[in-house]
């Protein structure tokens, strides 16, 4: 249906109400400048049960389908819903907290995946790889090929240090990954970097700071390189960052993302449209009225930095003067080792985030984070971790691979038993 949102402007929105309805309304996100309903997730959430809403991310989309969608949801039922959900990952991940922190009203729980929050900065920081590394004839660019040498020594510096070697970093944050391990000695220009490649892979994996040396975002996190160098470290100017410097931030079609600079980030943080940074850190709206908020990031993720979550997770703890044992209330963080961005990856990725998610894991709230939320709002049952299941070639009909619980933060994963690894006991948050 189109719903009108200003004299000159609608948004397309679509309502999914299910026979098996339990009583609980859900509205779904989007991902990153789609303007198309997320169908898949309108399907999974109504199939278990929710009436749920989508829309095309377009002006004040959201709120409005959530204002709708309830109106539509007790006419059809007759009755009013009982309570109110939130399921999104990445631009949905920011969709969320949006909600979270402008209209506390909306949701009863929020789940937000890897929210591309800090968004101006976030698009800055994707632009300045490419100044960075260069197009593909740069002294400094590094080819693919290299970025998986790269790859291998990430791991080999990185990957015991949570007691396992099992091609999963547990937290990134232990991970100071040095690139000059991989310079090239004399006579030697095979599987090896130049000094200026070197300097290249650890600007990448260090945080970008800009005018007047305040921190425009964090650093990629090491292990994520071998999908990012496809898509951020390729040579050629990110094409979100293009398109947002050209239509939002100077509405220019001239604009040559290949000139970008500190000073067109700050400019772009500055100017901030409609507030679509999404960085506030008082949440007591939300906290006052009883809201909760499930907040996950997978630390292989190749788009969005899972050190951003972290960093908004201790904005709200500063702002708001709470230490973690208070925030625990209504709003808990859980780093899942190993997934990719939003869903994929090596690690045990599949908690219910989606129907890929979902696919071959037992539907109940310890391995479903969308009914984890349920039991979190509805009998007071908040999680301490969150668990993950990876299947063989993420095959549920070829079994399980191993399956691990997910740390609340700022706790991480240690294990304790190296031997039984793929043993979700020989793991311990610490």
């Amino acid at each position: 249906m189109k719903v009108a949102t200003s004299n000159r402007s609608e948004i397309t929105l679509e309502a999914w109400l299910p026979t098996n309805w339990t009583g609980r309304f859900l509205s779904i996100g989007n991902g990153g400048v789609s303007g198309c309903i997320q169908y898949e997730d309108l399907a999974y959430t109504a199939g278990l049960g929710f009436a749920t809403v989508g829309a095309n991310n377009g002006h004040n989309a959201l709120h409005t389908g959530v204002v709708v969608g309830k109106q539509l949801t007790t006419k059809y039922y007759g009755q009013d819903y009982k309570k109110s959900y939130y399921l999104g990952c990445s631009t949905g991940g920011r969709q969320g907290l949006k909600s979270v922190q402008d209209f506390p009203d909306d949701f009863d729980g929020v789940v937000a995946g890897a929210p591309a929050i800090a968004l101006n900065n976030l698009t800055s920081w994707s632009g300045n790889f490419f100044q960075i590394t260069g197009d593909n004839t740069s002294e400094s660019f590094v080819s693919q090929k290299l970025w998986s040498v790269v790859h291998t020594e990430v791991f080999n510096q990185c990957d015991s240090l949570d007691g396992a070697v099992d091609g999963i970093i547990e937290d990134p944050d232990l991970c100071q990954f040095r690139p000059e391990s991989l310079l090239c000695g004399p006579g030697n220009s095979t599987n090896c970097l130049t000094s200026p490649q070197v300097t290249a892979v650890r600007q990448v994996f260090s945080d970008y700071y800009g005018v007047n040396g305040s921190l425009v975002y964090p650093r990629m996190q090491p292990g994520s390189e071998l999908t990012a160098s496809r898509l951020l470290y390729n040579g050629i100017p990110f094409i979100y960052t293009a398109d947002w410097f050209k239509y939002a931030i100077y509405e220019n079609p001239s604009y040559n993302p290949a000139t970008q600079t500190v000073q067109d980030a700050a400019y772009a943080h500055q100017k901030n449209p409609f507030n679509i940074e999404t960085w506030n850190g008082d949440l007591s709206a939300f906290q006052k009225r009883g809201g909760k908020l499930l907040h996950y990031h997978g630390l292989q993720d190749f788009l969005i930095s899972s050190d951003n979550s972290p960093r908004y997770y201790n904005h709200v703890s500063t702002t708001m003067g709470l230490p973690s044992s208070d925030l625990d209330e209504f709003y808990r963080f859980f780093r899942i080792s190993g997934m990719g961005h939003c869903y994929g990856g090596p690690g045990a990725w599949q908690i219910g985030q989606r129907t890929i998610g979902a696919a071959g894991n037992p539907m109940n709230a310890q391995n479903n984070i969308l009914l984890r939320m349920v039991e979190w709002v509805e009998n007071g049952a908040a999680p301490e971790t969150v668990t993950g299941t990876k299947f063989v070639n993420d095959t549920a009909s070829l079994g399980v691979q191993f399956i691990r619980n997910h740390c609340k933060y700022p706790k991480r994963n240690v294990c304790a038993d190296p031997v039984n690894q793929v043993d979700p006991s020989a793991w311990k948050c610490v």
